[in-house]
């Protein structure tokens, strides 16, 4: 077999194409195979799909797979044929081993997007020896491919949460299924237009925003407003996790205000306020014993915190109604101010917070892919533009099916 030949049969070379020629340069490390196609050979229009002699040709190259160490290009004359039919007019035809307008062949596009999900785009680039704006043109086609064929009509519960694209007020908004824990879109900015946009993408992937019954979000008054806007009957439910963080927020507050007041007493026990009681050390123990003793605010907030958690522990949805209840009536009354703000949220949301006890809700995994994404971003020292972040999320979490060829 000559090396044409054997080429040919590598790169799966089929008529009318045909290698016509190999050389190899070790001075400049690179491998070039010339395609060309027989005299007379007819090829089918882009358009309608007739066959057609070629009318011109115009050479162009692909960036192919390395050869081992060595860089290795295809270059073909493509023509351009004059379809018989009219309304066609003179159309270049496409190439079997590289999609339109790409300067890669498939498979050399198929190797960059498995290293964009191993790692940092700079580095992918340096690794293959291109600029990686040229990278993230190859990304960004494949997703935005991907994503054309993706279908949503059976999205019914949905969750929603903003991240930083960049230091600053930059942030983008990510919308999640939560039944088949995929990101279905994202998009720059956190306020109630974000929930518009998701719905009108929803509704070009064949979903409904009729049909979503429940929404799972923290209790950020954009989302609230573009929920009850564009989702007219989807529940909303408030993360339990949320919650928490905002009364565990208040009571670093009021720890820290008597840890001022208290310097000697209060030294060490910030971790052992944060801990639940079954996760603490012996040494945080005995120091919540003792700060127990005393009549401080961070310990009353303490224990207003366990009371809340211990609202989630409800076994039906009355049950929790009435802790939740009896919680608030204490709160309200603690005269922490820190505790107060956090009850008067309570009320605000209360219907959103007890709806967890129907649909069970959450937005910890989507904090994890959150966390997935901020890593990734903090390796690449991060992106150049917000569409790359989007992306990046997109490749992370959006479970798509690029069709790749192997």
């Amino acid at each position: 077999m000559n090396p044409e030949s054997l080429f040919a049969v590598a790169l799966g070379i089929a008529p009318p194409w045909e290698v016509e020629g190999v050389e190899f340069s070790k001075e400049t490390r690179r491998l070039d195979i010339k395609i060309g196609f027989s005299r007379g050979a007819t090829f089918v229009c882009p358009v309608c799909g007739s066959s057609a002699p070629a009318y011109d040709t115009k050479e162009k190259t692909w960036r192919h797979l390395n050869f081992f160490q060595y860089e290795a290009y295809l270059t073909a004359w493509v023509p351009r044929v004059k379809c018989p039919n009219a309304g066609c007019g003179v159309k270049r035809v496409s190439v079997p081993w590289a999609r339109e307008g790409s300067g890669f062949t498939l498979l050399f596009e198929a190797l960059v997007m498995t290293l964009a999900r191993e790692m940092p785009i700079k580095v992918a680039a340096s690794f293959i020896g291109e600029h990686d704006t040229r990278i993230w043109r190859v990304i960004d086609h494949y997703i935005q491919d991907a994503r054309a064929h993706v279908d949503h009509s059976g999205v019914q519960r949905v969750g929603m949460d903003e991240t930083s694209a960049r230091r600053g007020q930059d942030y983008v908004s990510f919308f999640f299924d939560m039944d088949q824990r995929r990101l279905l879109f994202g998009t720059e900015g956190k306020d109630h237009k974000t929930v518009k946009a998701f719905t009108e993408d929803l509704a070009t992937h064949n979903g409904s925003a009729e049909n979503v019954t429940d929404a799972s979000l923290d209790m950020s008054k954009a989302f609230i407003k573009g929920v009850r806007e564009a989702m007219p009957n989807a529940e909303i439910t408030f993360d339990p996790f949320h919650l928490i963080k905002l009364m565990n927020d208040s009571l670093s507050k009021v720890r820290a205000e008597e840890a001022k007041l208290f310097p000697g007493l209060m030294k060490g026990s910030r971790y052992a306020f944060l801990k639940n009681p079954e996760n603490l050390t012996e040494k945080q123990e005995g120091t919540l014993t003792k700060l127990c003793n005393y009549r401080l605010k961070t310990a009353r907030a303490y224990l207003l915190k366990l009371a809340l958690q211990d609202v989630y522990f409800a076994p039906t949805r009355v049950d929790a109604e009435r802790r939740l209840k009896a919680w608030y009536n204490w709160a309200i009354r603690s005269q922490i101010d820190q505790v107060r703000k956090v009850a008067k949220t309570v009320k605000n949301h209360w219907n959103g917070i007890l709806a967890w006890f129907d649909s069970k809700l959450s937005n910890g995994f989507i904090e994890a892919i959150n966390g997935l994404i901020q890593s990734t971003k903090r390796r690449a020292r991060g992106y150049r533009t917000t569409k790359n972040l989007i992306n990046m999320a997109y490749l992370i979490a959006g479970k798509l099916d690029f069709r790749l060829p192997t």
